[in-house]
C-alpha cells in the first residue's frame, strides 16, 4: 500500500513538473534558437488557466538598429490574420446579417470564377476553407512579393482566369487570394472597411491597443521590427513587406503583449473583460470556426501521436497525444510566426520572429508544447536544425548543380545568337506583361506590374533560360521555358521555380505568357 501510494505520489508530482517549464528555460530555449537559426529576433507568449505566464522579447528587432526586441516590438503576423477575418465574419452572424453559407454572389456581384458552377454556388464558406478547386497559392503573385500595384478589384476580377486543379470542395489546397475577398464581405456588410471593423469591432474591445489591420496604420512606429533573410549566404535587413492589398489574408501588425489578449479571448471560447462578463462572439460562432472543414491528409502519426487534420475557419486543426490543437502559422517576405492553442490544457503559445525560418518557431512551440503534455528528453532546436540542414542541402545541391551548367555555358560562348529569337513582350491573361529585352548588354526579364520581378537571363538547354532575380532576398529564381512557332520564333513562355524550397506564393507555374508583339 505505502509502494502504491509512493508511486502516485510521484507520478503527480512528474505531471506537475512536465506543465511547469519556467522562464529561465525558456529564455534558455529561446536564445539557442536564436543562435541555432541565425534569427535576429523573436517574441513569445504563453497563457496558461488564464493567465499570462510569459511574455518576453529575445535579440533585436533589427541588425541595423540592434536595438532590443520586447513584448511591444510590433511584427506582420501574416496569415495569423486569417483568424481575425473569420472572427469578423462570425460577429456578422451572431448579428443575423450573413450565414456561413451564403453565396458570394449575393455580397459582390461581380465575383467569378473560372467555372460558372463553382461561381454560382461559392459560399462564404468556402472562401475560408481551402477547397476551392484552386491550386496551392493560385495568383498570389498578384500580392506577392511586396511590390505589385494590383489592387483589390483586379484581383477579385482576375479569379476568373484561374483554372481549377481540383474537383470543388474535395481537395485541401491553401490559398491567400479568397480570403482577400472574404475582407470585402466585411466591408459591403458591415459598411466601414476591413480594417476600421476589425480595429474598432475586435481589438479596441480586447485592449489590443497597438495592433492594427495593417503597417500602415499603425500609430506608432517607434518599436517594430526591420524584416531579414539570408542573401548570399549571410542574414541581413531586407525590404519589409507592408501589404498593400490583402490585409484580410494577412496584413495585421501586432505584439506578444496584444496577442496574449487575443489567445486569451479564444481559450475562452469568445469572452473577455473582468470576470469574463462579456463576449465577443458567439459560443456557436467558436464551434464553427473551430469545427473541421476541410479534411487534410496527415502522413504518419509522427511526434505527436496525430491520427486526424484539418482546416477549420481560419484556423488548423488536428490531435496530440489525445488533445485538440487549434493553431495557424504566418510567414511574409522576411518574418514568419506561429499561433497554437491547446484548449483541454487552457494553454496558448505564440512566437513571432524576424526572419523568415520557420524551424525556429517550430522548435520553440513543440519544446513548450513537450513540458505539458509529459514528454520528456527531447531537443527540438538540434532535431529541426538537423532536418532544415538537410532539406537545405539538398536544395542547395540541385540549384548549384543548374547554375554549373549555365557557367559551363557561358565560358562555352554558348546560347549568346539565340536571344533574338526569344526578345519580346509577353502577357499573361491575369499577371499583365513581361519584357524579355537587353538591359545594359545583358538579356532581362521586366515585370510591368511586380517591379521586383526584374534580373538577368541566362540560357540554360534548348528553349530554356533562367532567371536570376535581382532582389537575392527572394530566394525565388525561376526556369523560363519558351515555346516556338513554326517559324522557330518564341510564341510563349511557361515558367517554374528552380529550388523546391521556393515559397509557394511565388505562383511561376500559374502563369502562362503569349507573346504580344510578333
Amino acid at each position: 500500500m505505502k509502494k502504491a501510494i509512493l508511486i502516485t505520489f510521484l507520478f503527480c508530482v512528474n505531471l506537475a513538473l512536465y506543465g511547469q517549464i519556467n522562464s529561465l528555460k525558456i529564455d534558455s530555449l529561446v536564445d539557442r534558437t536564436l543562435k541555432v537559426f541565425d534569427v535576429p529576433g523573436i517574441a513569445v507568449g504563453i497563457i496558461k488557466d488564464g493567465k499570462i505566464i510569459h511574455a518576453k522579447g529575445y535579440g533585436v528587432r533589427s541588425l541595423n538598429t540592434k536595438q532590443p526586441t520586447t513584448e511591444n516590438t510590433l511584427f506582420g503576423i501574416a496569415s495569423n490574420s486569417k483568424a481575425i477575418t473569420c472572427t469578423a465574419l462570425g460577429m456578422l452572424v451572431d448579428e443575423g446579417k450573413i450565414n456561413w453559407d451564403d453565396k458570394v454572389r449575393d455580397y459582390i456581384p461581380e465575383f467569378k470564377l473560372y467555372s460558372p458552377y463553382v461561381t454560382e454556388e461559392f459560399s462564404i464558406r468556402d472562401l475560408l476553407t481551402h477547397r476551392s478547386g484552386l491550386g496551392l497559392g493560385a495568383g498570389d503573385l498578384m500580392f506577392f512579393p511586396d511590390s505589385s500595384d494590383f489592387e483589390l478589384k483586379d484581383i477579385i476580377y482576375n479569379l476568373r482566369f484561374l483554372k481549377q486543379v481540383s474537383g470543388f470542395r474535395t481537395q485541401y489546397d491553401y490559398d491567400n487570394l479568397l480570403y482577400i475577398v472574404a475582407g470585402e464581405i466585411v466591408t459591403r456588410v458591415s459598411k466601414i472597411s476591413w480594417d476600421e471593423f476589425v480595429e474598432e469591432r475586435i481589438f479596441k474591445p480586447l485592449g489590443m491597443n497597438t495592433t492594427a489591420g495593417s503597417f500602415d496604420r499603425l500609430t506608432d512606429k517607434t518599436n517594430i521590427i526591420d524584416a531579414h533573410a539570408p542573401v548570399n549566404g549571410k542574414v541581413q535587413v531586407i525590404a519589409r513587406s507592408t501589404v498593400k492589398v490583402g490585409h484580410s489574408a494577412g496584413g495585421v501588425n501586432s505584439n506578444i503583449t496584444d496577442l496574449c489578449k487575443w489567445v486569451q479571448l479564444w481559450l475562452n471560447k469568445g469572452k473577455y473583460g473582468d470576470g469574463l462578463s462579456k463576449r465577443l462572439f458567439s459560443e456557436q460562432v467558436y464551434k464553427e470556426i473551430t469545427a473541421a472543414q476541410t479534411i487534410i491528409q496527415v502522413a504518419g502519426p509522427g511526434t505527436y501521436n496525430t491520427h486526424f487534420a484539418a482546416y477549420g475557419l481560419g484556423f488548423f486543426l488536428s490531435d496530440e497525444k489525445g488533445y485538440k490543437k487549434i493553431t495557424h502559422t504566418g510567414g511574409l517576405e522576411g518574418m514568419v510566426t506561429q499561433i497554437t492553442m491547446i484548449p483541454e490544457l487552457n494553454l496558448g503559445i505564440i512566437v513571432l520572429t524576424n526572419q523568415q525560418e520557420g524551424a525556429a518557431f517550430t522548435s520553440i512551440t513543440n519544446q513548450i508544447k513537450d513540458s505539458y503534455y509529459g514528454i520528456t528528453g527531447t531537443d527540438r532546436v538540434t532535431e529541426y536544425s538537423t532536418g532544415r540542414g538537410g532539406q537545405l542541402a539538398k536544395a542547395s545541391k540541385l540549384v548549384d548543380s543548374i547554375w554549373s551548367i549555365v557557367e559551363n555555358i557561358k565560358l562555352a560562348g554558348k546560347g549568346k545568337d539565340l536571344f533574338n529569337l526569344f526578345a519580346g513582350t509577353y502577357r499573361d491573361v491575369w499577371f499583365g506583361d513581361i519584357t524579355i529585352s537587353i538591359k545594359n548588354g545583358k538579356p532581362w526579364f521586366d515585370s510591368k506590374r511586380s517591379p521586383k520581378l526584374t534580373g538577368e537571363l541566362f540560357f540554360y538547354k534548348a528553349n530554356t533560360f533562367v532567371v536570376k532575380w535581382q532582389d537575392r532576398s527572394m530566394d525565388a529564381d525561376a526556369f523560363l521555358n519558351f515555346s516556338l512557332n513554326e517559324d522557330g520564333k518564341a510564341a510563349g513562355i511557361k515558367m517554374s521555380a528552380i529550388s523546391p524550397l521556393t515559397d509557394f506564393s511565388y505562383d511561376f507555374h500559374d502563369l502562362d505568357f503569349v507573346r504580344v508583339n510578333k
